[in-house]
């Protein structure tokens, strides 16, 4: 009996863009735990009213006599403190719930709206050239020249408190990256042949700017804007310890590290150690997200 004719192996799909994505970030553990991390924080911020003990900010729900109890403390109507409390008698675990609601919110709306702020003046500059080129790039190194977290104590101190104040803030100190990075990578992509085939196409300017431009720059801002968001949520908690960022009555991580500082030598330690630890976890898992995102998006390490 003669042997069947052996099938010709069928070619197996080339894997898309995204699914390479994908499989290159989930190559590495310490970015996965990094995201496993940030989305267990993201969802304790978003459900902190529902899954708090209490709300530190009722006024109805304190009592200070339980003001700074140890952690594992039993207060008199029989509720336990695993975290502690802090002088006010809120409980600790429940202001870090709510405490990361303000920290997330700052750090995630101003990196957004420094890289669109950013982006666009960094594309405009690189497709412009010319004078106006050359004033945006002067002006981006001028910002870049100085300490961030002095402008941003400079524009509080005239602006006052409160949670827009240190978005607007935030985003004044950080848009000069993100025009850099895409004024560079725009200069890049301006020169290739898909973007003079546009212009002689009679493609309008805006077109080029954001249907062909922008994708093809997108994966080093996407990096710059992971890292940005850790920055601006440690930038915001340095603002808020040093008296100048979120008022008191919508403090974030750094207000409650600032609040406890003054009890640190009295042995206290906890009113200031657990949410700095939170600050801590959520700043770490961010910037090990974008660690690995850099070199997921980086063209020379991508392998099919």
């Amino acid at each position: 009996m003669s042997a069947p004719a052996s099938a010709v192996p069928a070619t197996p799909p080339r894997a898309t863009p995204l699914r390479r994505f994908l499989r290159a970030f989930a190559s590495s553990h310490l970015a996965m735990a990094g995201l496993v991390a940030f989305t267990a924080i993201v969802l304790a911020a978003l459900l902190a009213p529902w899954i708090s003990p209490q709300n530190p900010y009722d006024l109805m729900q304190l009592d200070i006599l339980d003001g700074r109890l140890p952690p594992g403390a039993v207060s008199g109507t029989g509720m336990t403190y695993w975290l502690g409390t802090d002088d006010q008698g809120r409980d600790m675990l429940s202001a870090i719930l709510y405490g990361l609601r303000i920290s997330l919110l700052v750090g995630i709306a101003s990196a957004l709206l420094a890289a669109a702020v950013g982006t666009t003046l960094g594309l405009f500059a690189a497709y412009a050239g010319g004078r106006i080129e050359t004033a945006l790039m002067r002006l981006v190194d001028l910002q870049l020249s100085f300490p961030t977290i002095l402008i941003a104590l400079m524009i509080l101190a005239f602006l006052g408190k409160g949670i827009a104040n240190v978005v607007l803030a935030l985003v004044i100190v950080e848009w000069a990256t993100y025009a850099r990075t895409a004024r560079a990578s725009a200069l890049i992509e301006s020169r290739k042949e898909y973007i003079e085939a546009a212009r002689a196409m009679g493609a309008r300017p805006m077109r080029i700017l954001w249907r062909h431009l922008l994708p093809n720059c997108l994966p080093p801002l996407m990096v710059i804007a992971t890292v940005q968001i850790a920055r601006a949520i440690a930038l915001e908690a340095t603002l808020s310890f040093l008296g100048l960022g979120v008022p008191v009555t919508e403090p974030s991580l750094g207000m409650l590290i600032a609040n406890g500082y003054q009890y640190m030598l009295s042995g206290k330690f906890w009113i200031s150690f657990y949410p700095g630890l939170a600050l801590l976890a959520t700043v770490v898992a961010i910037n090990l997200i974008g660690d690995h995102l850099r070199d997921v998006l980086n063209p020379r390490r991508q392998v099919d």
